[in-house]
């Protein structure tokens, strides 16, 4: 049988892949490339002919049943997504859990990364992390998603489409609090850009722009451990601020949650408990 190559190509720059990675892709079979018209550039670039297909999310499960027959005939097959590493928030996983079963040999040919790019310049904490890909389209499953991060400690690592990042980054504040945060976009490229601060002031950035364009890489710090000095602190400040009947909950609570860097959520909650407790 054929062995099958899990090739990482470049993120932006077309010069950002192995020596490795440029002879593999001459030497195959086939290359199953997410969009053969971008992977035929990358080639072109390279000097490197090669035979190309189509191998995306839409027509990943059909094509998946010919890669494998190709490699049971021998044929070597390499596979590769527009950017980064295949199988990794890109098709490629059914591929590869499929070749596995068979027995196929898997061959990943390591290279670029957007997640590990964005890390290793972020000035986050990178002893730990958790990658999440793109979060959920729909709302519910993207707030219990959130629900599960919030005592997290280690950095979480996410992709958004520029369409969906001030939306998200929104949700970010009201359900883990205004933690520091880098916003990597259009990395390795021309205009390449990282943006350091608070998710508030990240936000404010991005809404302060005509659009946004370049798939972003958000990289949030992870929970701080809280004592119960500061809960109890957060208590009597909510408690101070019902006091005046012309503070309004849900102002008082985006307030003291950007204050204490905690869910605008949480503090709502507290709010309503102490105000119901005092009628």
């Amino acid at each position: 049988m054929g062995p099958l190559y899990i090739i990482a190509t470049p993120i932006g720059h077309l010069d950002d892949i192995t020596l490795r990675a440029l002879r593999t892709l001459g030497e195959v079979d086939l290359v199953a490339a997410e969009d053969t018209r971008h992977t035929a550039r990358l080639l072109s670039h390279h000097g490197i002919q090669a035979n190309l297909i189509s191998f995306h999310e839409h027509n990943e499960a059909e094509r998946t049943a010919d890669l494998i027959s190709r490699l049971e005939a021998g044929e070597a097959v390499a596979v590769v997504s527009d950017a980064g590493t295949p199988s990794v928030s890109d098709p490629g996983f059914r591929l590869v859990r499929a070749a596995v079963a068979k027995g196929i040999r898997v061959v990943p040919i390591p290279g670029p990364s957007a997640a590990i790019t964005a890390l290793s310049a972020s000035g986050l904490p990178t002893d730990a992390f958790t990658f999440l890909g793109f979060p959920p389209k729909k709302p519910g499953r993207r707030q219990s998603l959130l629900q599960g991060l919030k005592a997290y400690p280690y950095t979480l690592i996410f992709y958004e489409s520029p369409k969906r990042i001030e939306t998200f980054i929104e949700e970010l504040i009201d359900m883990l609090g205004d933690r520091q945060a880098v916003l990597g976009r259009e990395m390795t490229k021309t205009y390449e850009e990282f943006i350091r601060g608070p998710l508030s002031e990240i936000r404010n950035e991005l809404n302060a722009r005509p659009r946004v364009k370049g798939e972003c890489t958000l990289l949030i710090s992870g929970a701080e451990e809280s004592d119960e000095t500061d809960i109890h602190e957060v208590r009597e400040e909510i408690a101070n601020e019902l006091k005046s009947p012309e503070n309004r909950i849900s102002e008082l609570s985006k307030r003291i949650a950007k204050k204490y860097g905690i869910s605008k959520n949480e503090v709502y909650a507290e709010a309503l408990r102490l105000k119901n407790e005092r009628k």
